[in-house]
């Protein structure tokens, strides 16, 4: 069996990550870490949840023998973490949002010069990632695209780690195809500012939606002449995400370096 730990074990992702690797036959939960919950039993931070003292100091993961961590915390604390991982030889699957380009630069360099590998994901839902490629075929073919996504109230950044991702790959579509960049925007009086959203890679412009009661949603609407596309995801709940976790606690190992996304794990 895989030994698993999760960091950031207490939070709401980090909860589910914890059930979702205590119901398999093939992964053992062997550590959770959290500061916020140092020295109670994980089992009395929700229901379902294992009996397993929560520790506060990363060091427990290599004392209990972690092969693979699960990192659903902040970015602040994932630069400080996934370096301690790439240093211990110890696998990372990482589902913190906030990583930035310079980021990625780094723990590319890290994984590249280690024995463990790192899978890094803006959205581990399946049906998410699939969205993502759908917009990559529809984007060199329709004129216009905008983004929306839409978060829980809680939710610390914006916009979402998913909706960046996913113009990235509009924009990188767009360039490979070599139809050019998107036409401006007409907008020529705003009576509100961040009305017509931020600018995002290659000029996609994204808005963002905060409220209680949603989980995690992303709407891409695509224009041309005539007609519009629309590609929609809804997660409405957390558990959602946990195939994928489990799909890149399950691979991490196989995919040397740095994996950016499921979808090479996917195939596409």
């Amino acid at each position: 069996m895989r030994r698993v730990g999760v960091v950031g074990a207490g939070g709401r992702m980090g909860q589910e990550v914890c059930r979702a690797v205590a119901g398999t036959d093939d992964l053992e939960l062997v550590a959770a870490v959290d500061p916020r919950l140092a020295g109670t039993d994980l089992a009395t931070a929700g229901p379902d949840l294992p009996p397993l003292v929560v520790s506060g100091d990363v060091e427990t993961l290599a004392a209990a023998g972690t092969e693979v961590v699960v990192d659903f915390t902040d970015a602040q604390a994932a630069r400080r973490n996934l370096p301690w991982c790439a240093g211990r030889g110890i696998h990372a699957v990482v589902g913190t949002t906030g990583l930035d380009e310079a980021d990625m630069a780094e723990l590319r360099r890290l994984f590249d010069g280690s024995t463990a590998n790192a899978v890094v994901a803006a959205n581990f839902a399946i049906g998410a990632v699939v969205l993502v490629r759908c917009c990559e075929l529809a984007a060199p073919l329709m004129d216009q695209v905008e983004v929306i996504e839409l978060h829980h109230d809680q939710k610390r950044d914006a916009p979402s780690g998913t909706a960046l991702h996913t113009a990235e790959r509009i924009a990188e579509a767009r360039r490979a195809a070599g139809v050019g960049p998107l036409p401006e925007d007409q907008t020529t009086l705003t009576l509100l500012p961040g009305a017509r959203g931020g600018e995002g890679p290659g000029g996609v412009r994204i808005h963002s939606v905060r409220l209680r009661g949603l989980v995690a949603h992303e709407e891409v609407v695509f224009g041309a002449l005539g007609q519009s596309l629309t590609l929609r995801h809804d997660a409405y709940d957390r558990r959602s995400f946990m195939p994928g976790v489990l799909l890149a606690v399950r691979n991490v190992a196989g995919r040397p370096g740095l994996t950016e996304g499921l979808g090479p794990i996917l195939g596409f």
